[in-house]
């Protein structure tokens, strides 16, 4: 195109056709506007507007100017059309321009000859020498802002006629929508692109906030910081280090390497305070980076250890809170120039977190020293208290009893099975309490539950439960007291009552820890220490088969023997003294003095009905006295003295009734102890103490 005959007939500088009217340069304009409306990229559009314009124009070289309104600097690019390269990128000022007068004036600048042009020295002398005889610049101008300038540049001189200018100016107006459009979706694009930085930047920080709330263990937060960091910053190394208290040095608490090496090559590491890169980070308070050759030149051990593994950059930034200094967090990498300005920042703002986050660390930890402290203090409180009063319920300092508590401090700690065997009355299920409140599950339930005072037929469904419609009147599902005491202990009183048919399922928890609910078919796991309790000579009953031998070896495993009142007598002047302090308030009483005479003859009295008989004898004193003297019937006891009892001072109890009495009623009943219509209900008492009545009485029942 660097020849006229190469080109179509002119007129001007506009392409034309013999008879080609205006309707026909409009008709290519729209064409070139229809193919320049989907180009968003500068570049790519100028190359495709020089494309399009030759249909309609003539020329040689194109440029286009874009204009920078707070620089004053025009920005132009020429292209030349036959390679379509861009031949000319140059950043000029305005003044002094021929492009810099038409975005000044806006008005479009015909040069008709470039040989004999005087004013703008600079760009004139650069067309002559690049061979351009004239140009025309055209204002690229919308509604908004002036966008620059479009120049058409020939090797030959040429005059442009009115018609032509006016074209050329329409040609301008699309050319500067098309261009401003480019340029918009250029400037949205940078503005996406720095929501999309700063969107990760604040993803980053918020993923490092959750990282470190999340945990405690400095050790294990620092490869997830680090893990973070590796999104936005390369890196190799990580560490953590914190002064050490009255220290001079820095101690390397966690570290992390890209490359896989093993954190114990720098945990522990001391780092001189004096001589380090991260002292000197923690001494002036202020982020350090080092070069390669600044990191020779330090003398630190660890130093030189990262400069033999490649760590050719550093970034060590104190971390304070508040006034106080903890320490150091430092990336290292092993690119030269890792560490930008806007690295550094980012790093900064991480490692803010990371000094709470230690901060909260070190209080944690002293709180738990201290917490661990107190706890040492308590259990030594804790001891010197049992020393004094072990169990707070069970009174008495008697070797009988104390040999029981003994071995009730040995077994507690465990899982073990409890066998407590005594007399009916001696206090079974507060020892069987007080292993409990002494083992792991003292912070889950105590469930007890009494064999002897369920029927048998509904015994099972009380230990194991049963679902709605296993039998009659099972009209909703119902929850076990195995399942009720999962996690905690359960406390099986008078154990030798359970009938044999019950027996084996019984086994079956203690073994497995399973069972199946009355109808169900659901295995139901449970986790249950079980303390069984029992008045009865269990080994007899094995003998005699009324009680399953595999049972009795499972529930014998550790058996304590509470020790019956009258084998402990030295504990009665404590125990009445006991029981007339607990009295005393709910009854109005004012009891001071307890004879003792009465305390004499309570100690000779063989005590049947042990602890329980002994509470009911002061609770009668206690309303029979209005003074300060306990007033105990003696007189009553002196009746009620057994068979066997010779000592003058011995007193027998036998719960107010004597043998005829008993021997009535048991014919009266059919021999009947239990029920609503039992013998045991008609003397008002238990039917155990009744049991352990007849015993004592030897009264057997008729063949």
């Amino acid at each position: 195109m660097t020849k006229n005959d190469e080109r179509p007939p002119e007129s001007g500088g506009i392409a034309s056709t013999e008879g080609a009217g205006l309707a026909a340069r409009f008709q290519a304009l729209l064409s070139v506007a229809e193919s320049m409306t989907s180009c968003r990229d500068p570049d790519e559009l100028f190359r495709k507007l020089s494309a399009e314009l030759q249909r309609i124009v003539s020329f040689d070289r194109i440029g286009v100017t874009l204009y920078d309104p707070q620089r004053r600097v025009l920005h132009t690019q020429v292209l030349d059309p036959p390679s379509m390269d861009i031949i000319l990128r140059l950043d000029v000022a305005a003044e002094d321009t021929p492009m810099g007068w038409v975005i000044e004036s806006q008005e479009p600048l015909i040069i008709g000859d470039v040989a004999t042009e005087t004013r703008w020295l600079d760009t004139i002398t650069r067309c002559r020498e690049e061979g351009v005889g004239s140009f025309c610049v055209l204002p690229l101008t919308t509604a908004r802002r002036r966008v620059g300038v479009l120049g058409f540049g020939r090797y030959d001189p040429v005059t442009y006629t009115a018609a032509d200018v006016a074209f050329l100016g329409d040609v301008a107006k699309l050319v500067a929508v098309s261009i401003e459009n480019a340029l918009n979706f250029d400037d949205a694009q940078a503005a996406q692109r720095q929501l999309a930085a700063e969107r990760d930047h604040l993803q980053l920080l918020l993923d490092v906030t959750n990282a470190l709330v999340s945990s405690l263990d400095l050790s294990g937060l620092l490869p997830v910081v680090s893990s973070l960091l590796e999104r936005v910053i390369p890196h190799e190394f990580t560490a953590l280090a914190l002064r050490e208290p009255a220290g001079e040095d820095l101690v390397v608490q966690a570290a992390a390497f890209k490359s896989g090496r093993p954190a114990e090559v720098m945990e522990g590491r001391r780092l001189p305070i004096a001589s380090s890169p991260s002292g000197r980070a923690f001494t002036t308070r202020r982020t350090q980076v080092f070069g390669e050759e600044e990191l020779a030149a330090w003398s630190a051990e660890a130093t030189r250890v990262l400069g033999e593994m490649g760590i050719h950059a550093m970034c060590c930034v104190p971390l304070v809170v508040g006034d106080d200094a903890l320490g150091t967090l430092t990336v290292g990498s092993v690119e030269p120039g890792a560490f930008t300005a806007t690295a550094v920042a980012l790093i900064e703002e991480v490692a803010r977190q990371v000094a709470i986050a230690v901060a909260n660390a070190m209080a944690y930890r002293q709180i738990a020293e201290l917490k661990d402290k107190l706890a040492e203090e308590r259990l030594y409180l804790e001891s010197e208290i049992r020393t004094e009063r072990a169990f707070e319920e069970i009174i008495g300092e008697s070797t009988a009893l104390r040999h029981s508590l003994q071995q009730v401090e040995v077994v507690a700690p465990t899982d073990s099975t409890v066998l407590v065997l005594g007399e009916t009355g001696t206090g079974k299920e507060l020892v069987a309490r007080a292993i409990h409140d002494r083992s792991g599950r003292r912070a889950r339930t105590f469930v007890k539950i009494n064999c002897a005072a369920i029927p048998s037929g509904l015994l099972e469904s009380e230990l194991f439960g049963h679902e709605r419609g296993a039998f009659t009147g099972a009209i909703a599902q119902k929850i076990g007291r195995f399942e009720v005491a999962n996690g905690g202990t359960l406390f099986l009183d008078e154990v030798g009552e359970i009938p044999l048919e019950l027996q084996p399922k019984l086994l079956r928890v203690l073994q497995e820890q399973e069972f199946e609910r009355i109808g169900g078919t659901k295995t139901i796991k449970v986790d249950v220490r079980l303390i069984a309790a029992t008045n009865r000579d269990l080994r007899a009953m094995v003998e005699e088969q009324r009680f399953r031998d595999d049972l009795y070896y499972r529930l014998d495993v550790f058996p304590i023997h509470v020790p019956a009142l009258r084998e402990r007598a030295e504990d009665i002047p404590a125990l009445v003294r006991y029981f007339v302090h607990r009295l005393a308030r709910p009854m109005n009483r004012h009891v001071e003095v307890i004879p003792t005479e009465t305390l004499d003859a309570l100690r000779s009295y063989p005590w049947p009905g042990n602890v329980r008989e002994l509470a009911n004898l002061i609770e009668r004193a206690m309303i029979l006295s209005p003074g300060r003297t306990l007033e105990v019937p003696l007189d009553e006891l002196a009746r009620r003295r057994p068979a066997g009892v010779t000592d003058e001072r011995g007193l027998a109890a036998f719960q107010g009734v004597d043998r005829a009495r008993i021997l009535r009623t048991l014919k009266e009943t059919n021999w009947m102890l239990g029920g609503p219509r039992g013998a045991a209900a008609r003397l008002s008492m238990k039917r155990t103490t009744l049991q352990s009545i007849i015993k004592r009485l030897g009264i057997e029942k008729p063949a």
